[in-house]
């Protein structure tokens, strides 16, 4: 049992189906089944009561084959090594899926934010940094939030790994606040980015968005915004939960309202005018489109059954298991997977650095404009790979993805590629050209220190 719901075990198993289907060879598995690098670090921290308290911190730093390592940092009290080491892969193929210039990296920390303090917080923050600053840096690993972490965590971390170096460095990190150097429009980038990839899934499925409904598991930073922007599109949300609770209203609920109520309360529960619901009852509701936005192995065996959605849109890192997978697509349920769903916001993570590596910041417009084409190019370059090879959205993005950092790790004289499928032309096309805007390859291409 533990290998179906064991991040990494399910991301191995991903990356073989993937290397097998590309005739890529035993060599391109034995280079990327395992991260690069694997870092544990001690942390410790003095509490507000006086004693002294050690947190263990891990950094996976999977491969660069592609560029610097790029990847967030959780603090939840459940981090483990496999966990880490298992999303530091899916990062590597999410950058690949989108044709950004890096690898992929994770870090975490064992801790439970919501019995720390803010001094406690700040301190574990800096001290995380302390330990893994020789490791890090704007051209060898960029962190990032995750869950638990936010802006002010990375400013707090910003403001630590520049003490080290004793220099100052804004490109280190990424999700920053504004203020430091972050980019218009991050917060919400990873909810943006879900909706245009149901934007993209509804117009290939001939579903209406204007008037469909859609229902949201997790209601943090990425479920808030993608309820968001659902509405903004029309779509009518009936129902979201968080860790304490849930809301549903078969009529729709008022989503300006709710964010209102959750900014105040800090949970969906208890939203005037609606039902409670639990996770179970949610994913069996019947809407259009569910969005899976909390943790990984929501979506089992038991609960994929319960699904009568057309859509799932990955929010979330590695919500639905191998098994629950599986019976989706047997049931004709369109997928999209976590790699390319919820990659926005490593896309515009690559903007904010970018921006910082140029010292010039776009206005949240030309965030977006350039958000909305790549992923919607993406979008279409692994729909044009599912089509032409009868696979599973899942399947062609680990084609594209595994096909990428395959050929830069080749360039690189790791391996050597034997006997590779045969792709078509049209489609090989699409998958060597960079999805980045052709502006932001100019920029960085003429920045100092650039590695690409």
């Amino acid at each position: 049992m533990a290998d179906e719901t064991n991040p990494f075990h399910i991301v191995q198993g991903q990356l073989r189906r993937a290397v097998d289907n590309l005739h890529l060879g035993q060599s391109v598995y034995n280079l990327l089944k395992d991260p690069m690098r694997m870092i544990e670090v001690a942390v410790p921290v003095r509490m507000d009561d006086g004693r002294l308290e050690t947190f263990i911190g891990y950094r996976a730093q999977h491969t660069d084959a592609t560029g610097p390592t790029k990847g967030g940092i959780r603090f939840h009290p459940d981090v483990t090594i496999d966990e880490v080491k298992g999303l530091s892969m899916w990062m590597t193929f999410k950058t690949a899926v989108m044709g950004l210039p890096y690898g992929g990296a994770k870090g975490g920390v064992i801790c439970d934010p919501a019995q720390m303090s803010e001094r406690e917080l700040e301190e574990l923050s800096r001290g995380y940094i302390r330990r893994l600053a020789p490791m890090m840096g704007p051209e060898v690993d960029i962190p990032a939030p995750d869950v638990n972490t936010s802006a002010q965590i990375m400013g707090w971390m910003l403001d630590e790994f520049d003490r080290v170096r004793g220099q100052h460095l804004p490109g280190f990190i990424t999700g920053k606040p504004l203020v430091l150097g972050g980019s218009e429009g991050r917060t919400g980038a990873t909810g943006r980015g879900v909706v245009f990839t149901v934007l993209a899934a509804a117009k290939r499925i001939g579903l209406e968005v204007k008037g469909a409904t859609a229902a949201i598991q997790g209601f943090g930073n990425v479920g808030s915004y993608t309820a968001h922007y659902l509405h903004q599109a029309g779509v009518k949300v009936l129902a979201v939960e968080d860790v304490k609770g849930g809301a549903y209203d078969p009529d729709g609920l008022d989503v300006p309202r709710l964010l209102k109520y959750v900014e105040k309360m800090h949970t969906v529960r208890g939203f005037p005018g609606s039902q409670e619901i639990d996770t179970r009852r949610l994913f069996g509701l019947e809407v259009d489109i569910l969005v899976p936005a909390a943790l990984e192995n929501q979506i089992d065996e038991e609960n994929a059954r319960l699904v009568r959605a057309k859509i799932i849109a990955e929010a979330a890192n590695g919500p639905t298991t191998p098994e629950g997978d599986q019976l989706l697509a047997s049931r004709g349920v369109f997928i999209i997977p976590d790699i390319l769903c919820n990659a926005g916001g490593v896309t515009v993570s690559y903007f904010e650095w970018v921006q910082n590596t140029m010292g010039y910041y776009w206005p949240p417009q030309e965030v977006d404009r350039k958000l909305r084409a790549m992923m919607t190019k993406a979008f279409d370059t692994v729909y044009k790979m599912k089509q032409a090879h009868h696979i599973s959205m899942r399947e062609a993005a680990y084609l594209v993805a595994v096909h990428r950092v395959a050929e830069a790790a080749e360039a690189r004289g790791w391996v050597r590629r034997e006997n590779a499928m045969e792709i078509p032309s049209d489609q090989l096309q699409a998958m060597a050209t960079p999805l980045v805007d052709p502006a932001l390859q100019t920029a960085h291409s003429q920045a100092p220190g650039n590695l690409g």
